[in-house]
């Protein structure tokens, strides 16, 4: 990553990457709450109030990766922010916390932009793998990352604080059976 006086991580034609500072925590809320209308259309249905327990919990955990300097926001050409990834840390590997782009700035390979810079901080941070919980039976979630080389991984091969994350998230998101496991490892990256 560059310095914090740099706050410019990469450009593209796509989009520009900042790293997200604590004052971006409503931006992040924003833009996640805008791109989950694609849930809605596949018929799961969340509780997106800020009050509910699984809001409360992305946010604490959003704001920890915001503090640390690991989230990259996308930044359009005209200076929306349209887009987030945030890496977190599970069993002492990082963890993709989220990603979420605005439903009018997907399938501009944003996602895709905000994915790799993901890795890239996964690796300067020492990661061996970059790990995340999805769902299974959405295009846009299991095969997406498929295609960028992640796998399924089975709940043996998880540490405590992922099987933690899957059980919170099965106990409290529609279609808990679908939630799975995947990790990309990243030692190509480290060369």
């Amino acid at each position: 990553m560059q310095s914090a006086t740099n706050r410019h991580v990469t450009s593209g034609t796509a989009a520009t990457l900042r790293i997200g500072s604590p004052a971006d925590l409503e931006v992040l809320a924003a833009i996640d709450l805008d791109a989950s209308v694609l849930f809605e259309r596949a018929g799961l249905h969340f509780d997106s109030s800020s009050q509910h327990e699984v809001a409360m919990a992305e946010r604490r955990r959003w704001l920890e990766c915001l503090t640390a300097g690991t989230v990259l926001i996308a930044v359009d050409p005209g200076g929306a922010d349209v887009g987030f990834a945030a890496v977190g840390t599970r069993d002492r590997e990082p963890y993709l916390d989220q990603l979420s782009v605005r439903v009018s700035s997907m399938r501009r390979r944003i996602g895709t932009q905000l994915l790799y810079a993901a890795m890239k901080v996964a690796t300067d941070r020492g990661g061996q793998s970059l790990w995340l919980t999805t769902y299974n039976h959405l295009s846009w979630n299991r095969p997406y990352y498929e295609r960028h080389g992640f796998v399924l991984v089975s709940p043996g091969e998880c540490g405590d604080e992922l099987r933690t994350e899957v059980s919170f998230e099965r106990r409290f998101l529609p279609r808990p059976e679908e939630r799975v496991v995947m990790r990309k490892h990243l030692a190509h990256l480290l060369t």
